[in-house]
């Protein structure tokens, strides 16, 4: 009797041990927490510009699109909501830019409390950084760049807005920078006689065009780059193999689709106009959701070369979302080193863990059949033509927010589907697998045998 007391006492507390959440279901579940939070807040009537409640299928939509920073709408931004309703999307879109988890540090930070491990470790999951040590260090940088980037964006937008808005326009400045730098595609520049008109208006106006583009680039190539850069200059060589990929694939990413555009679409106007349309278009499509063209009058290869520049999207530990410009070149250059028949695939004299790849397969994959199921599925259940529901499932799980015009014409079904796709494409696929699949490192290996492929 004893003994067996004895073991009863050795086992409770093995029954009683707590469970803690590992950091990517923190993640996970921060999100979500900030999305209900943000519908819950749009559904008050003093969020909406006629004082009225907003049903909750609308509020949560608008709340996904802007934490999810994607920009996909089912009511006119600036006409819809009231001045308390934009700055609540506003804020919104700048946690979701940054990533819950890192405006929850920088929370910590400000009230002079101790960063715990557990907290450091979290916050190395949701910005993808290679190590825990300097973890707060890189925080306060990426705050310090993003706060002061995205001012900077603000005072070169106010002579357009405020030559065009008078004082509305400083609203007008930081709204549409800090939405521009999150990569979140939000406008506010729609009327009750002129809806979702984005930046078409402006689609001849250079300094807007560029100062616009500068800030996607520069919230879509990545936090991780950025401290690279501002470490190492323009000592190109110093930089770490990661910025080096994600700069050139960035750069190629950007100047082809828009050569192609330039030379099949736009042909109607001017060559410098043209020229801003093509370059605005491929740089906007990499999950920054603006636009100055129509989109719909595009021809059907310029729209299918842009769903897959949404599936794409920008760059690790950046605004952006999308499976990542990383993912598409391990994936490439794996290519290439099996058609030379080289064992390692690699770039800049380095050679990628196995791992890697089989990570970037696993995404890209995730990606691929999420973008068909929900475009197929909204296809069939809407009766829509498949290519407009692919652009709009592409556009949903890239974060990325361009349109063909039918997301607010959508049922709750397909919107429903459109909001899981953001959620899902914003968080990240291996963020949601290892939230749900728990990562158990065994030496064990079943039998080989070959199997043929290709």
């Amino acid at each position: 009797m004893l003994l067996k007391s004895k073991k009863r006492r050795l086992v409770m507390p093995e029954r009683h041990k707590r469970k803690h959440l590992t950091s990517f279901q923190m993640i996970i579940l921060g999100f979500a927490g900030v999305i209900l939070l943000g519908a819950l807040l749009l559904m008050l009537p003093v969020s909406s510009a006629e004082r009225v409640v907003t049903p909750f299928d609308q509020a949560l939509f608008t709340s996904t699109s802007a934490v999810c920073v994607t920009g996909l709408v089912v009511q006119d931004t600036g006409s819809y909501w009231s001045g308390f309703g934009q700055a609540v999307i506003l804020l919104l879109i700048q946690t979701g830019g940054l990533g819950v988890v890192t405006v929850a540090v920088s929370v910590f930070m400000l009230s002079g409390r101790k960063i715990s491990l557990m907290q450091r470790s979290t916050m190395q999951d949701a910005i993808s950084a290679p190590k825990v040590g300097g973890i707060v260090r890189l925080t306060k940088f990426i705050l310090r760049g993003t706060f002061l980037i995205e001012g900077i964006g603000a005072v070169l937008l106010l002579p357009v807005f405020c030559r065009d808005f008078g004082i509305k326009g400083i609203w007008m400045s930081i709204f549409h920078s800090i939405s521009a730098f999150c990569n979140a595609g939000f406008d506010i520049l729609g009327t009750a006689d002129n809806t979702f008109v984005s930046l078409s208006g402006y689609a001849g106006n250079f300094w807007l065009n560029i100062v616009i583009m500068l800030l996607i680039i520069i919230g879509g190539i990545g936090f991780l780059t950025w401290d690279d850069v501002y470490t190492n200059k323009l000592r190109f060589k110093r930089y770490r193999m990661q910025s080096k990929i994600i700069l050139l694939t960035t750069a190629i990413l950007i100047f082809v689709p828009a050569i192609f555009f330039f030379v099949c679409d736009f042909g109607q106007v001017s060559i410098g106009k043209r020229t801003l349309l093509s370059l605005f278009q491929s740089v906007t499509t990499r999950t920054a959701g603006f636009n100055t063209a129509d989109l719909s009058s595009m021809t059907e290869v310029g729209q299918a070369i842009m769903i897959l520049l949404m599936l794409m999207g920008g760059s690790p530990s950046s605004t952006a979302g999308g499976m990542k410009t990383t993912t598409v070149a391990v994936l490439l250059l794996n290519a290439f080193a099996t058609f030379r028949s080289r064992e390692d695939a690699g770039a800049f004299g380095r050679r990628f863990d196995s791992q890697v790849i089989k990570n970037a397969a696993t995404i890209a994959m995730l990606y691929f059949v999420l973008f068909f199921f929900g475009g197929i599925t909204i296809s069939v259940y809407e009766g829509l033509s498949l290519q407009l529901c692919l652009y709009e499932a592409a556009s949903a799980v890239g974060t990325v927010g361009l349109t063909l015009g039918i997301t607010p014409g959508l049922h709750i079904l397909s919107r429903l589907i459109l909001i899981v796709l953001m959620y899902l494409g914003r968080v990240g696929g291996l963020t949601l697998i290892y939230a749900v699949v728990s990562r158990r490192n065994t030496n064990a290996k079943m039998p080989l045998e070959k199997i043929t492929v290709g």
